[in-house]
């Protein structure tokens, strides 16, 4: 259980979800997969497995997870079946076919083919710190955690969050830092990033696995670039990449952290408790440190 990306949100001073309130919200929502006729479904799942537990919850730290069911029907082959059968019905009436039967030999083959379609399972962690008042989505990108959040709406009958803002822009910060080779506080940066020009094509320029205190980088930065991407670490126990947008991806945890976490471990419940009981921790204070490098919380 160890969370791979981040996207940032901020809970409501009024935030009052306990354990079982929170499962009797989700339980409207619960997931049930496809129908012979539906391309998607979503719904909440229980985070571990176990049957009726929508919400793993240790020390108030809680854990839900979404579920996505994706038939994968490519319109390319529905278009080609119909096609098909489009040739035969006009080789038998005689004439060419017009738009709506064109329209309705498409649906109805699409309609049998669904139900013989490979089916696509996904799984979306969501971490809720009531403590800290975080609410964490473990999605790469903002498309998939807005999906969750709205599937969380629509389970709460309301959503009293906000994506976290900071003072200083990710932006701005990282190409500072850049430009005199360190990060503030207990970051460093490591070896890939992104510089971008504010151009009308943006051109951009991409190292990886590289150093990046070099004056190379910094005659990027006089040109005109900024980062828009930067690797770094915190601590020297959590690495990361940081986006423009404030959002944190490529997530890894030291080995040592996950050690630890086998260490307090007798079964699988209880390393699935350890390891999220550590990350909560770690990615607390690794919060807490970046919005204070970035100049503390905005409006």
């Amino acid at each position: 259980m160890w969370f791979r990306n981040l996207q940032i949100f901020r809970l409501a001073a009024d935030w009052s979800y306990s354990t079982d309130a929170l499962t009797a919200a989700l339980q409207r929502g619960a997931f049930q997969g496809c129908s012979a006729s539906d391309r998607h479904s979503l719904g909440w799942v229980p985070p571990r497995g176990e049957d009726g537990e929508l919400v793993f919850s240790v020390a108030r730290q809680q854990l839900i997870a979404l579920g996505v069911e994706q038939k994968l029907l490519p319109t390319s082959v529905v278009r080609q079946y119909a096609q098909a059968k489009i040739d035969q019905i006009e080789a038998a009436q005689g004439y060419k076919a017009g738009r709506k039967q064109k329209r309705e030999i498409f649906e109805q083959v699409e309609a049998e083919l669904l139900p013989r379609a490979f089916v696509k399972r996904g799984l979306t962690y969501v971490w809720i710190d009531p403590i800290n008042r975080w609410l964490l989505v473990d999605a790469s990108s903002s498309t998939r955690a807005d999906e969750v959040m709205e599937q969380l709406k629509l389970s709460l009958g309301e959503l009293p969050v906000t994506l976290v803002k900071t003072q200083l822009a990710p932006a701005t910060a990282m190409t500072q830092w850049l430009a005199t080779g360190h990060a503030p506080g207990s970051f460093t940066i490591d070896r890939d990033c992104e510089l971008q020009a504010a151009a009308d094509e943006r051109p951009a320029v991409r190292y990886v696995r590289h150093t990046l205190d070099s004056d190379e980088v910094r005659n990027h930065i006089a040109a005109g670039k900024s980062a828009t991407r930067l690797a770094l670490t915190w601590n020297d126990r959590v690495s990361f990449v940081l986006t423009e947008q404030l959002q944190v991806k490529k997530l890894a945890f030291l080995d040592i952290l996950k050690e630890d976490a086998e260490r307090q471990s007798e079964n699988a419940d209880d390393l699935f408790a350890a390891n999220f009981t550590l990350m909560c921790g770690e990615l607390s204070q690794l919060l807490q440190h970046l919005v204070e490098v970035l100049g503390g919380e905005g409006e």
